[in-house]
């Protein structure tokens, strides 16, 4: 456990909130934090002691919209149908991935370089031995922490946004939602104290992927079957998965697929949940891994939305089943910030 944490310290570095736990480290597991996190993966309707709703959003759910709650993304939610076995990988089948503490995941893109979600760094900000990854087995410090300018406002109006989603219009909601989406810019960088000579960084895919290309994304985080989505006590860090699914969209900043389980889907297509936020999407390109996505969650379509917030609202929503579309970030939108912060610019 982390050396407690004075009021005054709390108060200067939490999100808004009554925080009464007496560290930083108690707070990030407790279900106030998870109202307040900025995660854009996942969302869900919850119940708390008192059996008064609150909505929690948790760092590893990686698929309900952004508008619905902040989350984050889960492990791979697999399908019914097929063997648990086969989605699972060895580690060293994408060694660029690094696993952040406690859950979530990033990519090493340059020596001294981690690409991953805005949303999966919060802890990491606020708590200094938090600072680190684990790259191939190995404990690497975290120099510097640099988020896309853009993202601390477009999360505090997410958080706004699902702060009103009990009582909130479906159709109202809905809109606002698609909105949030189109200000939200879900990606940051860490840069290591030292550089990486051990494992090669994966190189990004700065095209632009069409829809219908296999995509595969990877994960750590919680995992469930297409019957029962994730659950909501599933841990948070399991065994490394991988799922393929065809891209359907890959316009502006997000390259989203749906969890498709029809009987011309991939063999071996799922959905991310929670842990798996700031994981790979990558693509295949003449025979050698490109990265093209960073996982963020759950995502919708405006129709889609206005279905889904009365199940938020009720509790019935379950994450990780099929059909439901999930969003990534799409790394080559960010091309020239990535260049002008990894020079130094």
């Amino acid at each position: 456990m982390g050396k407690p944490v004075d009021r005054d310290m709390r108060d200067r570095r939490m999100l808004p909130g009554s925080i009464p736990e007496p560290s930083l480290r108690e707070w990030k597991r407790s279900d106030q934090r998870r109202m307040y996190d900025p995660s854009p993966i996942a969302y869900r309707l919850a119940k708390d002691q008192r059996g008064k709703g609150v909505f929690v959003g948790k760092l590893t759910w990686l698929v309900v919209p952004l508008a619905l709650i902040a989350a984050d993304a889960d492990a791979i939610v697999i399908r019914r149908t097929q063997q648990d076995a086969q989605y699972r990988v060895d580690p060293q089948t994408i060694p660029a991935l690094a696993d952040l503490p406690d859950e979530g995941h990033g990519t090493l893109i340059a020596p001294r370089w981690i690409v991953t979600a805005a949303h999966a760094v919060s802890m990491m900000q606020m708590m200094p031995e938090e600072r680190y990854v684990t790259l191939n087995g190995k404990r690497r410090a975290v120099s510097r922490i640099v988020v896309y300018p853009d993202y601390p406002a477009a999360r505090d109006g997410w958080q706004k946004l699902f702060g009103g989603l009990k009582t909130a219009d479906p159709e109202t909601f809905a809109a606002q939602y698609v909105k949030a989406m189109a200000d939200m810019h879900d990606i940051a960088l860490l840069e290591l104290a030292e550089p990486v000579t051990d494992v090669k960084p994966m190189p990004v895919y700065w095209g632009n992927a069409k829809p219908g290309i296999l995509s595969t994304v990877y994960g750590a985080g919680a995992t469930g079957t297409d019957v029962t989505g994730a659950p909501d006590n599933a841990s948070h860090r399991t065994q490394l998965r991988r799922a393929e699914n065809r891209l359907t969209r890959t316009d502006g900043q997000w390259l989203r697929f749906a969890f498709d389980c029809g009987a011309h889907a991939p063999l071996l297509s799922g959905a991310t949940a929670g842990g798996d936020s700031g994981g790979p999407v990558t693509i295949d390109v003449s025979g050698r891994k490109y990265l093209a996505g960073i996982t963020h969650g759950l995502d919708a379509t405006l129709a889609e939305e206005k279905k889904i917030v009365p199940q938020m609202q009720d509790g019935s929503f379950r994450m990780g089943l099929c059909g439901q579309t999930f969003a990534a970030t799409r790394v080559a939108f960010y091309k020239a910030w990535l260049d002008r912060t990894i020079a130094g610019k």
